[in-house]
């Protein structure tokens, strides 16, 4: 099969001049980068970087076989699947969906839709989650036909366990006994408060695998569960990604797709533009590029080095969709400050396509009647390219050759092994997240929790009474 494509001939300065970078300082890069790969080569070794074995056996094998039991067992018995998550535990679950099924997935009737419907409750926001039960409750009276499935490594992440302990007293009160039989925990296998709670309970339940952060967990159960659940063919997935493993381990950049994105990307942000703006030419790889701003800002945002120096590292990345945004952003990037890099998602043959019908006697629209819309889109697209490299702005073009599981496993890869790269070459961290934890401790101190009573009075003096106050009383 084919893989995805990268082009980055937008990026160099024969084709935006001074803006780009010289093909020449690319050539003077090679060995540098492949001392990268050799270091991630090592680091693979010694299992710190396990989400890289997620698409080989013998991980592969274990945990697809349990994901299929598990679907297996639920087939026939539930209309309604809840996913309780956030961050890595519930954007790459919606990426999953809203790339490989339909937009109206949860409006098929039950017998054509191939699986419950889904929904992904990522935040505490209560409308979200009560709308979401309303619905249940009306499709579903009692809920017997409703699953939810709780993620959380840990089960102390405070937005998880709220939405996790109302979802289980609500299933109790309307099935008793049986409520357990409609959750399923995906889980650390052996220690941590959800786990004692999964073992107390009888909870049916799948592995987060050890040495996997959740923003690289998506080919683990923690995304593949509810992908198969909605029949998402999980082994095509697993198939992309296992194919884009040997490209992005080639020495040479210039042949690998992963290194070179990460290359192109930490260079511009080191000359001054450090906004990556990921913009796919498609509606359903729109949430993909919601998860690729977590796996970037959340590895590579770091106050210091692997040394411990102080650094403040990271790029902002940015989610866009053409040709929505040629009409919202691209103002902005051709003519705003040239301080972003724009990456296109590409598709060169969707799997369904319209064509514009003949008949409407009108001069100036008659260049579009008979033409289809993927021909439309295609052009939207290249003018963008065409106009941004006019304005001497970066920008490169990720291109699947048709949209489907394998290829969605590729570009997960392609990015999770970028993020890799781009680690090493900021010589930072790219695995930890140590500036989310303060935050979640004082959301504990905050709620009451016993053992971190300190931060309501650090959150008290930091962020006390203020005059500064739009309209102010009296």
């Amino acid at each position: 099969m084919p893989d995805l494509v990268l082009d980055y001939a937008n990026c160099l300065s024969d084709r935006i001049g001074d803006e780009g970078l010289d093909p020449a300082h690319l050539e003077a890069s090679l060995s540098a980068v492949a001392e990268h790969g050799e270091e991630l080569d090592a680091m693979r070794a010694a299992g710190e970087t396990a989400y890289r074995d997620l698409p080989f056996d013998p991980a592969r094998s274990a945990h697809t076989k349990a994901i299929r039991r598990l679907v297996d067992d639920c087939a026939g018995t539930y209309d309604t699947l809840i996913v309780l998550g956030i961050g890595g535990s519930a954007l790459g679950n919606i990426a999953l969906q809203n790339a490989l099924n339909p937009v109206t997935y949860n409006l098929l009737p039950d017998g054509i839709r191939p699986g419950p419907r889904l929904f992904v409750v990522d935040n505490v926001d209560p409308m979200l989650l009560g709308d979401i039960l309303d619905f249940a409750e009306t499709v579903d009276p009692g809920l017997s036909r409703t699953l939810v499935n709780v993620i959380s490594k840990s089960g102390e992440t405070a937005e998880t366990a709220a939405q996790f302990i109302t979802m289980r007293d609500v299933l109790i009160n309307s099935l008793g006994d049986n409520a357990h039989r409609n959750i399923i925990a995906i889980t650390d296998p052996s220690r941590g408060t959800m786990r004692s709670i999964v073992d107390a309970e009888g909870y049916r339940n799948l592995p987060v695998p050890d040495g996997v952060g959740g923003r690289f967990s998506v080919l683990s159960p923690v995304g593949l569960f509810s992908a198969a659940m909605c029949g998402i063919d999980i082994e095509a997935l697993l198939d992309g990604a296992a194919s884009m493993d040997a490209p992005c381990s080639r020495r040479d950049m210039t042949s690998n797709p992963a290194a070179m994105l990460a290359f192109l990307l930490i260079e511009f942000t080191k000359r001054g533009k450090p906004n990556h703006v990921l913009m796919p030419y498609c509606n359903a790889l729109y949430s993909l590029a919601d998860w690729y701003r977590q796996i970037w800002a959340e590895s590579l945002g770091k106050q210091v080095d692997r040394q411990g120096n102080e650094v403040f590292a990271g790029a902002t990345p940015i989610k866009a969709l053409g040709t929505t945004d040629q009409h919202s952003q691209v103002q902005l990037y051709r003519e705003g400050p040239n301080d972003k890099v724009i990456g296109f998602v590409d598709v060169r043959k969707l799997p369904r396509d319209l064509t514009i019908p003949t008949g409407l006697d009108v001069e100036n629209l008659k260049y579009l009647q008979g033409v289809s819309f993927t021909t439309l889109l295609a052009a939207e697209k290249r003018a963008t390219e065409y106009a941004l490299v006019e304005s001497k702005r970066p920008n490169f073009t990720i291109t699947f050759p048709t949209l489907d599981a394998y290829y969605v496993g590729q570009f997960i890869a392609l990015w999770e092994i970028a993020t890799s790269y781009a680690g090493l070459m900021l010589n930072i961290n790219a695995y930890d997240q140590p500036a989310v934890e303060l935050g979640k401790q004082a959301t504990f101190g905050l709620m009451g929790r016993p053992g971190y009573e300190e931060f309501n009075t650090k959150v008290a003096d930091t962020l006390g009474p203020s005059d500064r106050v739009i309209p102010r009383n009296g």
